[in-house]
């Protein structure tokens, strides 16, 4: 083993620090880094995992010129060619690029200055765009600046947080073990606004599951109560904010009273008037807010009317209060400093024309963009009217995760140039086709260099601590190169990412003076080894600052706008962007699971992190599954205006009558129909363009099928065409669950010739009659597959199978269990501590000998110890279990 490396998590807007030893077999040996003050120490489940996302399996490893491998040469010849062609037949704007909070700061700053400085468009999207672009507008309406104006401490140092449209015990499970550690430690109550009954709900004092779309109508009533009722801070909002009198009337319009706000939200009296009253009395008071907001018609308008009831208490800016925005990716704040939203230049700068002429000025930039290009669906809209003729996608898979998918993949198909920069051969951007496209192996984690910021504005170090594979490069070497054969080597002449870095640095701090939230320009003159060795660093940084960052922003009451003071914002009433109603009357909500990460390419390559949540599913409550005929574990369609999908059912209370929720990970490598971009329309925001993505009206029916059952095998195994599928990685190599219209005796004749090689002995059980059929294959004392198949409504289960093939040459007795369809001994069964790899079984085998509480059980097998996500489940199962022990 080598020394290990302190780098930085690629997954959420958290920013975990990690530690990584490399095996020097292109693995690693991944912990938490004690130092790092975003986790000190912890990790989440797919942040322990990662190590075991490191393979090269299905990598993309060479460039590749419509589907042939070229080599570097040919394919950046190729890019520069191209795009020089389409600026001259159909001018720059003609040109776009669809970036992602995966890329480092360096990266997007390339990309950035490319684009906007030198090809001349402005069309520079991200797919942060349909993460926080919402909170990013109401910062800027409230502040003046994208600013965050708290820390994680105030996380621990809060009486009261508020968290809004955020499963932060799933989505940020690192976060929310520091709020549960300040609710055991000094009380903090939780109130968690949420139309699903999510995870971190079971954990507050006051749920509030309002209607989908109504958060204005609640905290515009919050405001009219804190101003009308002697909490109004008059020395703040007279001497440092203007606008409230609007901002009030329109709140008193939307709200008028408490008999409308509880119409309005679905909320009983009661529990709207102990929020309000939690609220009003609780001095230090964090509202934190995520994609529940955020993804919304209305995103802008429910950040500013959080962001209102702050200002008007005074509430910002002091330790434990304030309003904070989660973000949802590792460097979407990078990518926010950069400019990399189509409505911002670098360094947190627009269009104003002293701000294009100063970025001109910096970059010595001939082709310097002079206003706003096109947000994410507008520009694929542009993609597929013809308008957008060459398309450049970093790091992010449209395909699955944009609104109205199938048109997005259909538009880029049309495409005269398509360039993509990726990891993965198999993710399905990287599949595509248009006239001419160019795949292009980028570095990975682990094998790039450069930074990123998490959400408290704190700057971390992604380190190298692997060996590039193949031919991959640098995102923002590549971004350089193809700058130096349009002609433009001067200003593309970095030759590494601290080049890079210090002339981001220094654009931050150009005639700045203090009148820009974001000053890094301490590090503008960092050396080489001081970049290699940096600590994570909050910004702003001034010059004169040292390197010191500061951890909160308006303490002062001095804002960004041109007053300095902070503005209302005079919200619009509450709306959805479409009715459910008529032959689609549910509402579908959207979302993450805990353990998987947007859309699997990395994270479906953990056995564990497979292990929680292997199929994709839609959550139902019981009253309507019971009228539509829906059972638990069988499969219904969803189906949209836009779109459809096939998932399992999961019957539970956790949404409300009317809502279905889906998760948003699976892709056309691990489902045969499950990408939930393709079922929602994405109407954007008027302010922000982020698109609605919580409630797309649905209609949901069962899928009936002859046939279902599984097929484990070291290899994966494609499944044929028609079938319904899930794929998972299992311990030892792949699962796939499927249904079929097929009997048994077709689906054992399908299946064999998949599984079975050369010289292989195939042992059988089959019962056609009743539609049975296993089997399971051997290269001599080694087990290679094992198929079930039964009638769908029986469901063979796969715990026990799996638990075989984790091992390799079966017990006697195992090999009759893979036959029999029972298990040979006691197994964990499904995965619920996916940090510490412990079953359902053994969880609730410990309860039922006497464990009683969450640290008891804790205590004896591990289970929520680490990031404390699957805390709320072992809660459950106390629940269930202890009577049975009792």
């Amino acid at each position: 083993m080598t020394a290990e490396v302190r780098t930085t998590c690629p997954y959420c807007g958290v920013g975990c620090g990690v530690l990584a030893t490399p095996d020097g077999q292109g693995g690693a040996a991944i912990a938490g880094d004690p130092e790092h003050p975003a986790n000190l120490g912890r990790l989440c489940s797919k942040g322990s995992a990662l190590g075991e996302t490191l393979s090269l399996e299905n990598r993309l490893l060479h460039p590749h010129l419509n589907g042939a491998r070229v080599s570097w040469d040919a394919a950046l010849g190729t890019v520069a060619s191209e795009m020089a062609r389409i600026a001259e037949a159909h001018g720059p704007e003609a040109i776009a690029f669809y970036l992602s909070g995966q890329l480092l700061t360096e990266d997007y700053y390339v990309a950035n200055k490319l684009a906007k400085g030198f090809v001349g468009t402005p069309h520079v999207e991200t797919n942060s765009r349909l993460c926080m672009s919402s909170a990013v507008a109401a910062h800027r309406r409230a502040f003046g600046s994208d600013t965050v104006p708290g820390c994680y401490e105030d996380l621990d140092e809060a009486d009261l947080i508020v968290l809004v449209g955020s499963n932060t015990a799933w989505c940020h499970p690192v976060l929310f073990r520091r709020m549960a550690e300040a609710k055991t430690r000094r009380g903090t109550q939780f109130v968690v606004i949420d139309p699903r009954r999510t995870q971190t709900a079971q954990e507050s004092d006051l749920f509030l599951g309002l209607t989908p779309g109504s958060d204005v109508a609640l905290f515009s009533g919050l405001l009219v109560h804190l101003a009308d009722n002697g909490f109004r801070d008059r020395a703040f909002v007279d001497e440092h904010t203007a606008g409230l009198d609007g901002a009030l009337d329109r709140a008193r319009q939307i709200a008028p009273d408490l008999a409308a706000i509880a119409a309005a939200t679905g909320l009983t009296e009661a529990d709207i008037t102990a929020f309000y009253d939690l609220f009003a009395r609780t001095r230090r008071v964090v509202t934190a807010f995520s994609m529940g907001v955020n993804q919304s018609v209305q995103g802008t308008d429910k950040g500013n009317a959080i962001i209102n009831c702050h200002l008007v208490t005074g509430r910002i800016g002091g330790v434990g209060q304030g309003p904070f925005s989660l973000t949802g990716q590792p460097n979407a704040m990078g990518g926010r400093e950069v400019g990399g939203l189509s409505n911002m230049l670098a360094a947190h700068m627009h269009f104003a024309p002293e701000e294009v002429d100063r970025v001109r000025r910096y970059w010595a930039a001939p082709r310097i963009v002079t206003g706003e290009g096109m947000k994410a669906v507008a520009l694929f809209e542009a993609v597929r009217s013809g308008k957008i003729k060459a398309l450049w996608v970093m790091g992010t898979n449209p395909f699955v995760s944009m609104p109205r998918a199938n048109h997005v993949r259909a538009a880029m198909e049309g495409l005269d140039l398509l360039i993509v920069s990726d990891i993965m051969a198999d993710a399905d951007t990287a599949k595509a086709r248009a006239r001419t496209t160019v795949l292009l192996p980028a570095q990975g984690w682990g094998e790039k260099d450069g930074t990123v910021t998490n959400s408290e504005r704190r700057i971390s170090r992604q380190r190298r601590f692997l060996p590039s594979p193949g031919e991959a490069r640098p995102d923002w070497a590549v971004l350089a190169e193809v700058g130096r054969r349009l002609g433009h080597g001067k200003a593309f002449a970095f030759e590494s990412a601290a080049a890079v870095f210090r002339e981001h640095a220094g654009l931050s701090a150009f005639e700045n003076n203090g009148t820009r939230d974001f000053d890094i320009g301490a590090l503008t003159d960092i050396a080489d080894p001081a970049y290699a060795a940096a600590p994570p660093v909050q910004w702003p940084l001034p010059r004169k600052g040292g390197r010191q960052g500061k951890p909160r922003f308006f303490a002062d009451g001095r804002f960004y706008t041109f007053d300095r003071r902070a503005r209302f914002v005079a919200v619009q009433p509450p709306g959805l962007a479409e009715a459910a109603g008529g032959e689609h009357p549910f509402v579908l909500n959207t979302g993450r699971v805990r353990d998987h990460w947007h859309t699997m390419t990395r994270t479906g390559k953990s056995q564990r992190l497979s292990a929680h949540r292997a199929v994709p599913f839609v959550e139902i409550h019981p009253d309507d599954a019971g009228k539509l005929g829906l059972n638990e574990g069988g499969i219904a369609r969803v189906a949209t205006v836009h779109g459809h999908a096939e998932l399992e059912v999961t019957v539970t209370d956790a949404v409300s009558p009317g809502q279905l929720f889906m998760p948003m990970h699976w892709n056309a490598a691990y489902a045969s129909t499950a990408r939930v971009g393709a079922l929602v329309r994405g109407v954007p925001d008027p302010v922000s363009g982020q698109p609605e993505l919580k409630a797309t009206p649905a209609a949901i029916a069962a899928v009936s099928y002859r046939a279902r059952g599984f097929v484990l095998s070291r290899e994966a195994v494609p499944m044929p065409e028609g079938w319904w599928w899930a794929k998972a990685a299992i311990p030892g190599g792949w699962g796939v669950q499927f249904a079929t219209q097929d009997g048994s005796r077709e689906v054992a004749l399908a299946l064999r010739g998949l599984v079975q090689g050369a010289g292989y002995q195939v042992a059988e059980y089959a019962d056609h009659a009743r539609g049975r059929y296993r089997c399971a294959v051997y290269d001599g004392a080694r087990l290679v597959a094992s198929i079930a198949v039964g009638p769908y409504e029986t469901r063979p289960d796969w715990e026990a199978a799996k638990a075989l093939f984790a091992g390799t040459e079966p017990e006697v007795a195992e090999r009759r269990a893979l036959l029999s369809g029972r298990a040979a001994t006691e197994g964990a069964g499904p995965v619920v501590c996916a940090c510490h790899g412990v079953g359902l079984d053994v969880i609730a085998a410990t309860i039922r000998a006497g464990a009683g509480s969450v640290e008891a059980v804790g205590a004896v097998c591990k289970a929520g110890t680490n990031c404390g996500s699957c805390i709320p489940e072992i809660r459950k199962l106390l629940t269930v279990e202890t009577p049975k022990a009792a």
